[in-house]
């Protein structure tokens, strides 16, 4: 809904003009593009008006009777380039869209510049947006793409990391969720535990949105920039969390289909393929062509089995195969009938009681080939995922880090599967290894150890990650117990094979067909205990901060006894 205001020139689009939008240009920085792609599709772009989108350091020819959109980050760089905009007069008027808040000193650049070329007047609104994070779902965000190793695990963790640095990551942190507050119109409760990156991300929200709160003249949670934070009465629960809390639940493989396709095949909602995995497009496949593709949330079939188990995405896609495959031949049914293949007086004579056979056609063909379209992608999509679980092992894996984590009994030695040179990539069993590392409460003795640690040098493994996590380990001992993840192991429900009919795309002969089962992650726990104000000794002196509250009072004891509802 912000998008698409600041789009429309920063008023609310109306809904049923029928009149010509007004026609302009979009021109984004590498920020603004990860945060628009994921939303806004180039139709939908088209539909609002926008004829061009081009990156604001590419080189952009002057377009001098038409208004120009901004959607950057307020970098030096940028300031710089949109100067250099005026000065060379591109476009008929300029609206700047900050993502985050510009500082004083950048704007009165700009306000220089203009006044040197002259174009005052042209310059039409200048707003901060405060829509610096990502939104890759309805309930899922994103900080950022750009840089993300600025803010990643390892910046954080950094033995040699300075105090100015830290703090510059956590302002980044600070930066971004106090935009996801503005644009929801809502002030959280705070939770965080204790003496960790994230209690200093709560302090300095928390002090931030105060001070918003505090000046009334340009508060932002307040008058008409509210939206939808006006109806809801229930404040929001933010929870902080350190991921050090659960190191193991990111190495783990997994057997979702999102998960996946997340873990083998993509980046941000978008994903890379080699052509090799085509079935509709040639019959020589040219080798390591890669095609990308999107899964978004107008695909019905990825917002149903994103979280299902693998085995049932793949007979679903198997199904809905067969149900197209039946419609076609409707298709080429209605088009006979039509005597679109030859003019004959049979076909005209026909045409009088098949009128209202052809209206249905006409109306169904576009959704039958979109169908079609979303098939064909999660044929490709499926096959590529089957192609790296057969190759690596990954149910294998799957099933033996979930006996590790939830600590049932083994059925086969750790060092046979990190030995076996069938199962998996180095980086496989390097995961594999640290989740026994991490979850086991006692750790292996030093001779037990050697071998190990010889058996993944042997596999090509590099021993970076468990030098880390070896020191991780002994200093959390001193600090706390470890994580526990409920007892869940995954059934097998017999091989693929029987599950799958024989004219099936999907080969899955040799894959396990394992079913998940509920699982409670700390994470989870942690959430759960917070939201239904549970007391419990994981979360019990988690602290407290109420932004609203006058007196910023350091307590963790909740003003507030009733559960949240979001």
């Amino acid at each position: 809904v912000a998008l698409k205001r600041m789009l429309n020139f920063n008023v609310p689009p109306v809904k049923n003009s029928t009149g010509e939008p007004v026609w302009k240009v979009l021109i984004y920085d590498r920020f603004g593009q990860d945060i628009i792609s994921p939303l806004l599709s180039v139709k939908e772009l088209r539909d609002m008006g926008i004829t061009l989108h081009l990156l604001l350091h590419s080189d952009r020819d002057a377009i001098p009777d038409v208004p120009a959109v901004y959607f950057v980050m307020p970098t030096e760089e940028n300031i710089d380039r949109i100067c250099q905009d005026l000065r060379n007069q591109l476009y008929e008027s300029y609206y700047l869209n900050f993502i985050s808040a510009i500082s004083r000193s950048k704007l009165e650049d700009i306000a220089n510049a203009a006044i040197g070329a002259n174009a005052v007047a042209q310059v039409a609104k200048v707003f901060d947006q405060y829509l610096n994070f990502i939104t890759l779902e309805d309930d899922m965000f994103v900080l950022c793409n750009q840089n993300k190793e600025l803010v990643s695990y390892r910046a954080i963790n950094r033995p040699d990391i300075t105090d100015t640095e830290m703090e510059t990551i956590m302002d980044t942190i600070v930066d971004s969720l106090f935009c996801f507050f503005v644009t929801l119109g809502a002030i959280p409760i705070i939770r965080c535990s204790r003496g960790t990156a994230a209690e200093m991300v709560a302090v300095k929200l928390d002090k931030k949105l105060r001070e918003n709160l505090r000046d009334a003249r340009n508060s932002l949670f307040t008058g008409d920039t509210l939206g939808a934070g006006q109806f809801s009465f229930q404040r929001p629960l933010l929870v902080l969390v350190d991921r050090n809390i659960d190191l193991a639940t990111p190495l783990h493989h997994t057997w979702t289909y999102q998960a996946l396709v997340h873990d083998v095949l993509v980046r941000i909602n978008l994903i890379l393929l080699p052509k090799i995995f085509f079935h509709s497009v040639c019959a020589r496949p040219k080798k390591k062509n890669k095609k990308s593709y999107d899964l978004t949330a107008s695909d019905k079939f990825w917002q149903k089995h994103k979280g299902s188990p693998f085995p049932e995405v793949a007979e679903s896609v198997q199904q809905e195969l067969e149900s197209y495959r039946a419609q076609e031949d409707e298709v080429k049914r209605l088009k006979s009938i039509m005597g679109i293949e030859g003019e004959d007086e049979g076909a005209i004579s026909m045409l009088s009681d098949n009128t209202a056979k052809l209206t249905s056609a006409v109306s169904s063909l576009p959704e039958l080939l979109e169908k079609k379209r979303l098939i064909d992608l999660h044929t490709n999509v499926a096959t590529a995922v089957l192609e790296h679980i057969k190759t690596r092992k990954l149910d294998v894996y799957f099933e033996y880090e979930e006996k590790i984590m939830s600590k049932s009994t083994l059925d086969k030695s750790l060092l046979d599967m990190i030995s076996d040179p069938d199962a998996g990539t180095p980086e496989d069993k390097m995961r594999l290894f640290l989740i026994y590392y991490i979850s086991s409460a006692q750790a292996p003795s030093e001779v037990d150890l050697e071998q190990y640690k010889k058996a993944l040098m042997d596999a090509g493994c590099n021993l970076a990650p468990l030098s880390y996590v070896k020191q991780w380990k002994a200093f959390t001992k001193m600090a706390s117990a470890p994580t526990s993840y409920g007892n869940t192991t995954p059934k097998p429900l017999g091989l693929f094979s029987r599950v799958m009919n024989t004219g099936s795309q999907f080969v899955m002969e040799g894959v396990k067909n394992l079913v998940l089962k509920q699982q409670n992650l700390p994470v989870t726990r942690i959430l759960d205990n917070l939201m239904e104000m549970k007391s419990n000794p994981e979360t019990d002196d988690y602290r407290y901060f109420d932004p609203k509250m006058l007196r910023g009072s350091d307590s963790s004891v909740p003003r507030n006894k009733n559960p949240f509802q979001e």
